[in-house]
């Protein structure tokens, strides 16, 4: 069997689950039970670099502000997503190392906290679209915008400050992630798409008040450390069109093209599809070989070509 440099990117969600308070304990829990894939292809010599969501935990970073606001200053995004790369760092890298051992595995596993440089001037930063924190009800709208917020209401679900989410273009610690891989080290990074950074003309770095979508950035990452694969774990075991309808269609297989068209006819909503089709062509078309999208059940099987949707030029 060829071994591969393979990055993963688990969803935030996968952590703390719909329905649960999202306790500590819980996390750990839910962290133990969605790295069984990734022992897996350890076990099998894969080079594997592990990227993660943080929306729930980034949430939670959101309320405390708001809690704590008269007391300590509110912490900015930037610092937010660093924050939470830290502690689900933290996490996922306890619960692997601990899973290795008892797999007779020995393998290091670290964490890389993440810059990913974006344009100040993109689109999205005048056009903020990106659903962050907790829900308002509409008569704390018009207080908040006082700050300087941007509120818009989260069809069904309430009021919410949105953010701009700018494309990535690079990551920072890029060749630094290679190098570990390269030697031995199963690595965490990108996560919740990194911090957002603009860089000056000396170089020089800053951080930008911005989320960036973490499909994308493991996408990116992808590209730049010449993986052989992405895969993308979600919630669902393959993709699929007309979803949830009579005449829901599944795919084993699907070129750059059919994804191109679905997204074209809204079959993919921005909330959950639409960004790992995205960024699962992005990768491609940047010369990347294959992306897997499949759920974290099914990530060992897909990658022996036996689950998942197989996404190719």
């Amino acid at each position: 069997m060829s071994r591969k440099t393979i990055v993963v990117a688990l969803g935030g969600n996968a952590i703390i689950e719909e329905g649960t308070k999202g306790t500590i304990e819980e996390q750990f829990e839910n962290t133990r039970k969605s790295l069984g894939a990734i022992v897996g292809m350890v076990r099998e010599g894969h080079k594997v670099v592990l990227t993660h969501g943080n929306g729930p935990q980034a949430g939670v970073h959101l309320i405390r502000n708001e809690a704590a606001a008269a007391q300590v200053p509110p912490s900015p995004l930037g610092v937010i997503v660093a924050d939470t790369q830290g502690s689900m760092g933290y996490m996922i890298a306890q619960c692997l190392t601990n899973a290795l051992i008892k797999e007779g595995v020995s393998k290091g596993v670290v964490t890389v906290v993440t810059q990913v440089v974006v344009d100040p001037e993109d689109p999205s930063m005048k056009n903020p679209t990106k659903y962050v924190g907790p829900f308002y009800r509409p008569d704390d709208v018009e207080g908040l915008k006082a700050r300087g917020w941007i509120m818009k209401e989260d069809p069904g679900r309430g009021w919410r400050r949105v953010v701009a989410s700018p494309m990535p273009l690079d990551v920072v610690e890029k060749q630094t992630i290679k190098d570990l891989i390269d030697d031995g080290l199963v690595v965490i990074a990108v996560g919740g798409g990194g911090v957002p950074v603009k860089r000056a003309s000396d170089g020089s770095l800053s951080g930008v008040d911005a989320v960036i979508d973490k499909d994308r950035a493991s996408a990116l990452l992808a590209n730049l450390i010449d993986a052989d694969e992405l895969l993308i774990l979600t919630g669902v075991d393959r993709v699929a069109v007309n979803y949830k309808k009579p005449d829901e269609k599944w795919f084993d297989r699907m070129t750059v093209a059919e994804c191109e068209k679905y997204q074209a006819e809204n079959q993919f909503p921005k909330g959950s599809m639409g960004p790992k089709i995205e960024a699962a062509c992005d990768f491609i078309r940047r010369g990347g070989e294959k992306v897997i999208i499949t759920s974290m059940e099914n990530a060992s099987a897909s990658v022996d070509g036996k689950a998942g949707t197989l996404i190719t030029a």
